[in-house]
């Protein structure tokens, strides 16, 4: 079962867990792309004669243009989004690998935090009397990254790996550093296709705070139904992975990204009747077009979600590809007055007998 830490940041986000639905933000990357950012901008001052292009590595952007990230996390505060995502979804150095910038990984998480941390802040001087509700709470967003543990890169080797379990695991515990020293209140290990990989992460976030002796930050965990099969993309079905995850006695676990909400609602009902803990659901804009855009209207992904909270699926909601402050504006609204799904007590031998 999962259990729940006892910080006092702990003890705000799971007392209003209990007493109200949850709104996470939406897309980082949809709303990155509408400032339409060329080379120039991505590398600023600093990064300026960098040997490789640097367009389309977002995560640099808490670096080279902070302002702007900070006031996309300030308009997601403003929609009604109750924990904000830093843009940290590749911020660790096998991705960063990419544009030659391994060495900037912690700098970056380091970076991306305090973004988040300065539109709460701002955010809050602006609403003070919001100070008394409870959060609004910075999660430390951590991705799937670009190598995996449980599929070969080659098709005529099916046993080969491009990375190992250790390399995986120590890229994430530089990032993990980062996010806590930059002042996080909890982790998102998000978007998870190969649970292998998800496993290097949870590894990293638990070593890092046994070797500072320091109490666990709360830790969400979202995985990612890649199409209508309902496995992940390493072959597991929904139950699999979280028996999976489960033992990291998450705050909660949920599903986000490849599917819209009305493609994610049958697995949303199947996890809320197997999780102890805590569900979350942040679904896609609906599914991309045939350019690749996503088009679902908000009001159309805040009645699919509306539903879901009808039913008693969920207990925190917000938007994955595609999704902008209207789409958690409209969710956030739709939730509002809602109770949260309620901790079903799971039979065992013990509990049964």
């Amino acid at each position: 079962m999962c259990i729940f830490a006892t910080s006092q940041d702990m003890k705000d986000i799971y007392s209003l867990l209990k007493e109200k639905i949850l709104v996470i933000d939406g897309a980082m990357g949809t709303m990155i792309q509408r400032h339409k950012l060329t080379e120039a901008d991505y590398r600023g001052t600093r990064f300026a004669d960098w040997p490789s292009d640097l367009k389309g590595n977002n995560d640099l952007l808490c670096l080279t243009q902070p302002d702007i990230i900070k006031n996309i996390h300030l308009q997601y505060l403003e929609a009604g989004a109750n924990i904000i995502e830093t843009n940290t979804f590749n911020a660790q150095a096998v991705s960063m690998a990419d544009y030659n910038m391994s060495e900037f990984a912690y700098e970056i998480n380091v970076a991306a935090a305090a973004c988040a941390r300065k539109a709460v802040d701002e955010f809050l001087a602006k609403y003070p009397e919001k100070k008394n509700e409870g959060g609004p709470f910075v999660a430390g967003a951590v991705g799937p990254m670009n190598k995996t543990l449980s599929l070969s890169p080659d098709v005529n080797n099916p046993g080969f790996r491009g990375i190992s379990f250790d390399e995986v695991a120590d890229a994430y515990y530089e990032q993990v550093k980062g996010l806590v020293d930059g002042g996080v209140d909890l982790f998102l290990v998000e978007t998870i296709f190969d649970t292998l990989n998800a496993k290097a992460a949870i590894y990293a976030i638990k070593k890092y705070f046994r070797d500072h002796q320091m109490k666990e930050l709360p830790l969400m965990i979202s995985g990612t139904i890649t199409d209508a099969s309902g496995r992940t993309l390493s072959g597991q079905t929904l139950e699999a992975f979280y028996t999976s995850v489960e033992h990291a006695k998450p705050l909660s676990i949920g599903l986000n990204c490849a599917l819209g909400a009305n493609q994610m609602r049958s697995h949303i009902e199947e996890l809320s009747q197997i999780a102890t803990c805590y569900t979350s659901a942040y679904p896609n804009a609906g599914l991309p077009n045939a350019m690749g855009e996503y088009d679902e209207e908000p009001a159309q992904t805040a009645h699919f979600i509306e539903e879901w909270a009808q039913q008693g699926f969920v207990n925190i909601v917000g938007g994955c590809c595609g999704t902008t402050p209207d789409h958690i504006k409209h969710i956030a609204d739709h939730v509002k007055k809602l109770p949260p799904r309620k901790l079903p007590i799971i039979e065992t031998e013990l509990t049964a007998s």
